[in-house]
C-alpha cells in the first residue's frame, strides 16, 4: 500500500500517513483511481487541531478490520479544510442535504465523480445513542451502491442540481440595507444576547467575531459589542496564562471550551479589543489586547515571520493525548509539561487577517512592536506565497509550498490586511500590492463562467477538480468564524476607492453587497463583516490623514517600531488613535509623497505644517482645512 500522505504540507493528512488506510490526497487521481475500480469515494475532511478528528482517527481510521473493509470497497480521499477551504465549503453545502449536525470530521461518500450521494461528520467505533458506527456506514453505503446504484446515482445528481439552485437564490442581488435595517439586525442580535453569560444563544457558544465587528460600527450596537467583549475576556474562552481565546465554548457560561487555538479569531478579537479601546478607554480592552497580541506573536509566529494556524487541543500528558490538560493545570505546572502542538502551516488569508488586525490595533494602542511584526509577516506571505505572475498560493510549510491554488479568502483577507498595513505605517508597497490583488479578481470576474452578478473572481479559476466535478462553489458568502472572501475582497476594494478615489472600487464593492445584502438583514449573525461593510456603504465616510514629519519617521529608525510613523507621543498623535473615523491614515511627507505617486490619491499634497504632524479630516475626498493639534482635530471633526 503506497502511503501518499507522508509528504505532505499537512500536518494533519501527515498525522494520517500512518493509518492502515489506503489514503489519496485530494486531487484529481483519487476520481480517476474510483472510476477504474468503479466504486464510490470517501471524502474525510478535517483538520489538525480538532479533537474529534483526532478522536475518529483513533477509533475509527486506526482499526485494521475497518481500514481493510474501507480499502477493498472506497477509495479514500484525506482533505485538510485549512489548505483546501473550497472543497470544504462545496462538501458542507452537499452535506447538509443529508445532515443538519454539520461540523468537523466531515465525512461524505460521492460517486466516483464526486457526487455526493450520503454524508454525515463523526461516526464511533460501535453504535451509541442511535448515531450508527463507522462500519455500520460503510456497510450501508456499499449495500446502497451495490444493490441501488441507479437511485444513488440520481440521488446525487439532484443534489447537485438543487445546490446550484440555492447558491444562485443566495446571492441574489438586492439593493442595500438602509439605516433602519441596520439597526433591525442590531436589535436582532440584542434579542438573541444570553443576559446572565453574554455572548449569543446557548450554547456552544463561539466568539463571532465578524459579528462583533458589525456592533462596533453601529451606535445602537456598541454597548452590546462591549460588554460581549468584556463578559469573553473574563471568562474560560480565554486563557489567562498567555492570553490567547480558544475556539469555542461548550456550555452556556463560556466553561468547557474546545481547546484548540486558531490565529483567526485570535486575530479578529485582537482587533476588536483594540477598536472598543478606542471607544470607551477601558482598561480591561488594553490588557486583552495585549493578551491576545502576545499570544499571536508569543505561540503562532513562525521564523519566517508568518503565523501558524493554530495551536491544537490536545496534549501529550504521561504518554496520552488529553484535550485541555495544559490548560487546566495551574500556570506553575505548566514549565513540566509539553505545550499542545502547533499546525505550523502558513495560510494566505488567514495571514491577512493577523496583517491587518497587529497593524491597526498597534497604531491604536501605540504598540509600535505589533506593525513591525504585521509588516514582516506581510513580507514573508508576500515572498513565499506570491507567484511571479502575481497569483497566490494557498499554504506553505516551512521552506515548502502547498500546491493547493488561493482562494477568494486569500486574496480577499491578504489584500485587506495589507491595506491596513499600508494605513498605519505608509507602506506605499503593501498598498500596491494589495490593489494589485483587487486587480486580478476583478480581472479573473471578466467572462468567467459562472460568475454572475460577482464583481470578483478566482485568479486562475478555482480548484480544477471542483470545477471537473461542477461542485465549486463560485461564491461562498456566508460568515462563521470570519469574513468570506467575497466580503473581504469587497472591504478592500472599498478602501482602495477611499484612498485612490477611483469609483471602479467602490462598484464593485457595492455590487459585491448587494449580492448578500437580503440574506445578511435577515440572517445578521451569518453576515457580521459585510453588514459592517454595508453600513460604511450607506453613507459618508469620513477619511483621516495625518502626516508626521520626515525628520521623526527617521528619528525612529533605531527604536523598535521603527518605520512605524503612526506610533509615538504628541497629543495629535494621540488623538488620531482614538479618532472614531473609519479610515484612519498615518504617513510621513517622504510616504504620503510616494503613496500619491503610486496613484493613492488621498495623499496627493498631503504635507506638514510649520514642521509638526499634520491632520488632514475629509470626507469622500473633502477635506477640512489642516490641523496641528487635538483641538483643532476635535473641532474640524464638529463642523
Amino acid at each position: 500500500m503506497a502511503n501518499r500522505l507522508a509528504d505532505a504540507i499537512s500536518p494533519y493528512l501527515r498525522a494520517h500517513a500512518d493509518n492502515p488506510v489506503d489514503w489519496f490526497p485530494w486531487g484529481a487521481d483519487a476520481f480517476a483511481e474510483a472510476r477504474r475500480r468503479d466504486v464510490p469515494v470517501m471524502v474525510s475532511i478535517g483538520y489538525a487541531t480538532c479533537h474529534w478528528c483526532h478522536v475518529m482517527a483513533r477509533e475509527s481510521f486506526s482499526d485494521p478490520a475497518a481500514a481493510e473493509e474501507l480499502n477493498s470497497r472506497f477509495v479514500a480521499i484525506k482533505v485538510d479544510r485549512e489548505e483546501h477551504p473550497d472543497v470544504d465549503a462545496a462538501y458542507l453545502s452537499a452535506a447538509s442535504a443529508f445532515t443538519g449536525n454539520l461540523g468537523w470530521p466531515l465525512t461524505v461518500f460521492a460517486t466516483p465523480d464526486g457526487k455526493a450521494f450520503f454524508a454525515g461528520t463523526y461516526f464511533p467505533p460501535q453504535p451509541v445513542a442511535g448515531r450508527a458506527s463507522f462500519r455500520q456506514v460503510l456497510d450501508a453505503v456499499w449495500d446502497a451502491w451495490t444493490e441501488r446504484r441507479a437511485q444513488v446515482e440520481s440521488d446525487a445528481g439532484t443534489v447537485v442540481t438543487a445546490l446550484a439552485a440555492a447558491a444562485d437564490a443566495a446571492t441574489a442581488v438586492a439593493d442595500l440595507p438602509d439605516d433602519r435595517q441596520l439597526d433591525a439586525a442590531v436589535a436582532q442580535l440584542a434579542e438573541a444576547e444570553d443576559p446572565e453569560f453574554g455572548g449569543f444563544g446557548t450554547a456552544p457558544k463561539f466568539p463571532v467575531a465578524p459579528v462583533l465587528d458589525f456592533l462596533l460600527t453601529q451606535p445602537s450596537g456598541h454597548e452590546l459589542a462591549a460588554r460581549t467583549l468584556a463578559r469573553m475576556a473574563a471568562s474560560p474562552l480565554r486563557d489567562p496564562v498567555d492570553g490567547g481565546f480558544f475556539r469555542y465554548a461548550t456550555r452556556r457560561d463560556w466553561s468547557e471550551p474546545h481547546y484548540e487555538r486558531m490565529l483567526y479569531d485570535n486575530a479578529l478579537l485582537l482587533d476588536a479589543y483594540a477598536r472598543v479601546w478606542r471607544q470607551t478607554g477601558e482598561e480591561w480592552a488594553e490588557r486583552t489586547a495585549d493578551g491576545v497580541a502576545a499570544f499571536l506573536l508569543g505561540v503562532l509566529r513562525r521564523p519566517s515571520g508568518g503565523f501558524a494556524s493554530a495551536q491544537d487541543s490536545e496534549s501529550t500528558i504521561d504518554g496520552a493525548r488529553v484535550e485541555g490538560a495544559y490548560y487546566t493545570v495551574p500556570p506553575e505546572e505548566r514549565a513540566r509539561l509539553d505545550p499542545p502542538p502547533i499546525d505550523a502551516k502558513v495560510l494566505t488569508g488567514w495571514n491577512g487577517f493577523a496583517i491587518g488586525a497587529l497593524a491597526r490595533a498597534g497604531r491604536i494602542l501605540n504598540r509600535p512592536a505589533w506593525v513591525v511584526a504585521a509588516r514582516e509577516a506581510a513580507d514573508a506571505v508576500l515572498g513565499r506565497h506570491r507567484r511571479e505572475d502575481g497569483t497566490l498560493l494557498r499554504a506553505s510549510l516551512d521552506d515548502r509550498r502547498s500546491e493547493a491554488g488561493a482562494t477568494l479568502e486569500d486574496y480577499g483577507g491578504l489584500a485587506a490586511g495589507l491595506l491596513e498595513l499600508a494605513l498605519a505605517a505608509g507602506d506605499a508597497s503593501a498598498a500596491v500590492a494589495a490593489r494589485d490583488l483587487v486587480d486580478l479578481c476583478l480581472d479573473a470576474a471578466e467572462g468567467a463562467p459562472g460568475s454572475g452578478d460577482c464583481p470578483f473572481g478566482t485568479p486562475g479559476g478555482g480548484d480544477p477538480v471542483l470545477q471537473a466535478t461542477g461542485l465549486a462553489v463560485n461564491v461562498d458568502p456566508s460568515e462563521g468564524a470570519y469574513p468570506s472572501g467575497l466580503a473581504s475582497l469587497a472591504q478592500a476594494s472599498h478602501t482602495l476607492y477611499l484612498t485612490t478615489g477611483e469609483r471602479r472600487y467602490e462598484r464593485a464593492a457595492r455590487e459585491g453587497m448587494r449580492m448578500v445584502a437580503a440574506q445578511a438583514v435577515r440572517v445578521p449573525s451569518a453576515f457580521g463583516t459585510s453588514l459592517a461593510l454595508m453600513s460604511r456603504l450607506a453613507g459618508e465616510v469620513e477619511q483621516l490623514v495625518v502626516v508626521v514629519p520626515d525628520a521623526a519617521g527617521a528619528s525612529a529608525a533605531g527604536a523598535p517600531g521603527a518605520g512605524a510613523p503612526g506610533v509615538g507621543s504628541g497629543d495629535l498623535l494621540a488623538a488620531s488613535r482614538r479618532h472614531p473615523a473609519p479610515l484612519v491614515a498615518v504617513a510621513t511627507e517622504a510616504q504620503s509623497e510616494e503613496l500619491a505617486a503610486d496613484g493613492f490619491e488621498l495623499f496627493a499634497a498631503r504635507t506638514t505644517r510649520d514642521g509638526l504632524p499634520t491632520a488632514y479630516l475629509c470626507r469622500d475626498y473633502v477635506c477640512r482645512l489642516p490641523v496641528t493639534d487635538a483641538a483643532g482635530l476635535s473641532a474640524a471633526r464638529d463642523r
